[in-house]
């Protein structure tokens, strides 16, 4: 979301603190051992480099190359990048009057949304050419789909699922913690049944129930980077993608050097 210049976890809600603390192992404020929420680490297969001037906001995995897009006005783009090099491939900028966020890519178009502007932009997947602008109430933060519906974030603790074609929104899911919204819930990667979300700010990836808000569980991302990959713009964690027939995750970061494959471990 917008520009922290920290790695490191600030301000969190009470909802978050609990959350945290259920995945991190620490005490939560009303249960000694928040053993409700399933709770995940993980491993680093693979280290691919990362365009370290890249605002991660939006990244999708599909055949063999990474989508990615980033934010901050006069640095937002849409890129088509290779995974092994991180070499751009395909690009297209935005007018600096926007700052990108989120995108998801569905059938044979891209869509992209914007933070305050309250548009966001369908691109064909070939030509990256422009096709047609769409609006939304709110803020615009992640986006996804599960195929049939666009799956979109604004930085509270709803999330929309909403019509590709006419961009109506056709149902809306809240995501809570012990009664309290899970709020600041960023980037989002459909995998496999789930809506995998950034929590921004954070180290945390938490798993939803897509058809209920339920929280399924959650990962800890911390220390990915090690203390040598980090320069004066290093950001938060931001970036979730899927390869489906590979079965591999890659996450990274905003102006993070390096993007991982993880597989990730139950604690």
């Amino acid at each position: 979301m917008n520009l922290i210049r920290s790695p490191f976890r600030r301000w969190a809600p009470a909802a978050l603190m609990l959350l945290l603390g259920a995945a991190t192992g620490q005490a939560a404020a009303d249960s000694p051992t928040s053993a409700d929420l399933p709770r995940y680490t993980y491993e680093v297969i693979h280290t691919f480099p990362h365009d370290p001037a890249a605002f991660t906001q939006g990244l999708v995995y599909l055949n063999g190359a990474l989508y990615e897009t980033t934010g901050l006005n006069g640095r937002s783009s849409l890129r088509k990048v290779a995974l092994e090099s991180g070499q751009v491939l395909q690009k297209a900028d935005l007018s600096s009057d926007f700052f990108g966020e989120g995108m998801t890519i569905l059938g044979d178009r891209i869509f992209q949304l914007t933070w305050k502007n309250q548009k966001g932009f369908v691109y064909d997947l070939a030509t990256f050419a422009v096709q047609k602008e769409f609006a939304y109430a709110g803020e615009g933060w992640g986006l996804t789909t599960d195929g049939k519906a666009l799956i979109m974030s604004d930085g509270t603790n709803q999330i929309r699922f909403i019509d590709p074609d006419t961009f109506q929104v056709l149902r809306t899911i809240s995501v809570f913690h012990r009664g309290q919204p899970l709020t600041d819930l960023n980037e989002l990667e459909y995998i496999e049944g789930e809506i995998f979300a950034n929590v921004w700010r954070t180290n945390i990836v938490v798993r939803i129930n897509p058809a209920t808000g339920d929280l399924l569980g959650a990962i800890d991302f911390s220390r990915l980077l090690g203390p040598g990959d980090y320069g004066p713009g290093t950001d938060v964690l931001n970036g979730i993608a899927y390869d489906a027939a590979g079965d591999r995750l890659f996450v990274t970061g905003k102006d993070w050097p390096k993007l991982f494959e993880v597989r990730l471990r139950k604690k």
